[in-house]
């Protein structure tokens, strides 16, 4: 019988995680173990991306995060503390149903504010699920992030409920067990898996789509792309991508992600109606489609766009968020450092910078998968099986610094 596996994410703020953990089930799922893997996600979007057979997702009610970094009700319009009862239930129901052999926690060890401590209680109890909880590279600054760690007791919560951490990251770049201060039995649970080769993604997409930008109408020229994320908070940049200059013979598409509001969506369709060389989408099921064909790509600095834009080499310009988190800003300037990408700061954005960029000139440099470790995807089954016993524990990866390229 298929080992079980599932996977939860908050999902409060854009779709990187449903994303992630989409790309983890798939891998599972194509993996020599052969996984069946139910996604618990925290936005009704994750329907329009689930489409691997084997892989289905149960989506709880949405919460969003303000700027300020406050939860709310994204569409119920119930109190707070009701949507987070009503997705613990639905999140505990569907795990009892499903008895998962392992659950894999996507950032957050109790939840969004707490909503999977009666699930890990029960999971506890009943002793059958192996718990995971899976970090990106790059979660705050030290200092914020260990104060909101002391106060939710997330290390004590790992302590008594978590059998593995795996880090989709290359410590090179940045290791959180130092960068945090983990606790040494917490760190002893700690597995880095590399980051994960976006390209995988075309392998595992829906067979016979068309290509994106013909169906925009482009027959030809260059491709500057600029992605937002689930566009939530991406208004700034994407106003300053439309009024950019674009280098002669060269298109612009801005993706302005499902969550960005309806009225600067419109506007932003209005600023371009009469310009055959730019084009504005809402949503894209498959953006690493459009970042293969990119030239140049302009985007905010969350985990999936960037490396996605590294796994295929693409010139990038990284506009980090940089409220309520500072985790955009650390990334995209420890991998400036390496030479792997351009950093603008959200408050120096213009349109004006944005031409000059994009009309520089790129030296060629060595891929970013030749300077730090891409091998997530295939090492994660392996860990898989590790926490299953079917095989032997990996032999933990020597810890190295990624090499810093200075330009000339």
């Amino acid at each position: 019988m298929p080992y079980r596996v599932a996977l939860y994410s908050h999902d409060t703020m854009g779709l990187g995680h449903m994303r992630r953990n989409l790309l983890l089930a798939q891998a599972l799922r194509h993996s020599r173990l052969q996984a069946v893997v139910l996604m618990i996600a925290g936005a009704r979007e994750a329907s329009l991306l689930t489409t691997t057979a084997g892989v289905d997702c149960v989506a709880l009610p949405s919460l969003w995060k303000d700027r300020g970094g406050q939860y709310h009700p994204r569409h119920l319009a119930v109190s707070l503390e009701e949507l987070l009862a009503l997705r613990a239930r639905t999140a505990g129901a569907a795990l009892e149903a499903f008895a998962p052999d392992v659950l894999i926690v996507d950032t957050v060890p109790r939840g969004a504010l707490r909503e999977l401590d009666p699930v890990l209680d029960s999971l506890r109890a009943r002793g059958r699920t192996r718990l995971v909880l899976g970090l990106r590279d790059v979660l705050d600054e030290p200092a914020t992030l260990q104060g909101e760690w002391a106060r939710a007791q997330n290390q004590d919560a790992v302590r008594t409920y978590y059998h593995a951490i795996w880090v989709y990251g290359d410590p090179a770049v940045y290791d959180p067990v130092r960068e945090y201060a983990f606790a040494p039995d917490v760190a002893a649970k700690v597995r880095y898996t590399g980051y994960l080769d976006q390209r995988a993604r075309l392998t595992f997409a829906r067979r016979g789509d068309k290509d994106p930008v013909a169906a925009l109408g482009w027959s030809g020229g260059r491709l500057a792309l600029c992605l937002v994320g689930g566009g939530q908070d991406g208004a700034e940049l994407a106003e300053a991508f439309v009024a950019a200059d674009l280098p002669p013979d060269t298109n612009g598409l801005l993706v302005t992600g499902p969550c960005m509001p309806a009225g600067v969506r419109r506007r932003l369709v209005r600023s371009v109606a009469s310009d055959p060389c730019r084009r504005v989408v809402s949503f894209a099921h498959e953006p690493t489609r459009l970042v293969r064909r990119a030239d140049r790509v302009v985007a905010m600095g969350g985990y999936n766009t960037v490396y996605e834009v590294l796994s295929f080499d693409k010139p990038a310009l990284i506009v980090p968020r940089v409220k309520p988190r500072r985790e955009q800003l650390i990334r995209a300037e420890r991998l400036q450092a390496l030479g792997l990408v351009d950093v603008l700061h959200p408050e120096a954005l213009s349109a004006a910078a944005l031409s000059t960029w994009l009309a520089r000139e790129r030296a060629p440099g060595r891929p970013a998968r030749e300077r730090i470790d891409f091998n997530g995807l295939s090492r994660i089954p392996q860990l898989l099986e590790e926490l299953l016993g079917i095989r032997p524990p990996l032999r933990p990866r020597r810890r190295v610094r990624a090499e810093v390229y200075h330009a000339a």
